[in-house]
């Protein structure tokens, strides 16, 4: 049968309670009613000695990085899980680039046929040219004889339509060579998009930190833009925290504070923080929020960032901060 002590029986203990010291536990040989309200009373009493009431309350983020594909294919390898730790430019992924390199096997041998074009044109010009200059000193010769009358007016005109047809046949095969070589050109270019794409068939890891979540498994088809997964640095979180209108003067930017977390039974654990954002603008307080003041209608938020050597915060942990608690961080 459980037995269960009064409020009377209780507060009759508060004095002897109060003369224990703060850190020494209840006897095992009392009751377990009376342990229980001693512990409770303990608790109460490391509550009082913590001191004043946080100036903000908030609840820790991080920045998050989503990393999507940069090529459509499906994913022949992906290594992210949720809860590992990856390393800046570690590759954790590739998409199928088959069709790419067949496409780029195409271009690089059409690339071959259009050079030799260019340089069957450029060879073609050179000729032209050859018999652009004797026709030219043909149609000279022939220009003296007809003033000498030694040459009729017909050889006269054959001898000048040549020369003019070669000009001519110069100016086409030159154009014709320029045409080709914008082709090689937009080849060239075609390749080397080809090459950048299966570049960017490898996932490459942007950021160094731990993988919060997976969108997608190996085996999948994935389109360029798609979600595959998120990193975010837990080795510094951000509580992000709200004050009031009042607050706002005590509070500026590098200014170090004090952050609080529960880690049960009653205990807090202290760590530095420090003020990198404050908002411009006031809101309306958030619902999961409580502030110092219950009565403001509005609050700026504010970030502080908290190293995490130890893993001790999580992301959406709730905290408190108290600030002034430590001098501001002097400029090295």
């Amino acid at each position: 049968m459980r037995s269960f002590v009064s409020l009377p029986r209780v507060a009759n203990l508060i004095p002897r309670v109060t003369a224990l010291s703060v850190s020494s536990p209840p006897p095992r040989t009392m009751p377990v009613s009376i342990r229980m309200a001693i512990g409770a009373l303990f608790v109460t009493a490391a509550a009082c000695h913590r001191g004043k009431e946080p100036d903000a309350y908030g609840n820790f983020e991080a920045d998050e990085v989503s990393v999507s594909a940069q090529a459509s294919g499906q994913l022949t390898s992906f290594t992210p899980a949720e809860g590992s730790t990856l390393r800046v430019g570690e590759v954790v992924g590739i998409i199928d680039t088959t069709q790419l390199a067949l496409e780029r096997a195409q271009l690089v041998a059409q690339q071959a046929a259009t050079a030799a074009r260019v340089t069957e044109a450029g060879q073609q010009i050179q000729v032209y040219q050859t018999q652009l200059a004797i026709a030219r000193r043909n149609y000279e010769r022939m220009q003296r004889l007809f003033e000498e009358k030694a040459a009729t007016a017909q050889q006269r005109d054959q001898a000048e339509r040549d020369y003019r047809t070669l000009v001519a046949q110069i100016g086409a095969a030159k154009a014709q060579q320029q045409s080709v070589s914008r082709d090689a050109s937009s080849g060239s270019a075609r390749v080397a998009q080809i090459n950048d794409q299966i570049a960017k068939s490898k996932v490459i890891n942007p950021q160094a930190g731990t993988v919060l979540a997976t969108y997608v498994k190996t085996g999948e088809v994935v389109q360029s833009g798609e979600p595959l997964y998120k990193i975010a640095n837990v080795d510094t979180l951000i509580l992000r925290a709200y004050i009031t209108e009042k607050q706002l003067s005590a509070v500026k930017l590098g200014q170090q504070v004090q952050v609080h977390i529960d880690q049960g039974g009653g205990k807090l654990l202290s760590l530095p923080g420090t003020v990198r954002w404050i908002s411009t603008k006031a809101e309306f307080t958030p619902t999961p929020v409580q502030t110092r003041d219950e009565r403001a209608d509005l609050v700026y938020a504010m970030k502080v960032y908290v190293p995490n050597p130890k893993g001790a915060l999580k992301i959406g942990m709730p905290a408190d901060m108290t600030l002034g608690a430590l001098p501001p961080k002097q400029p090295s």
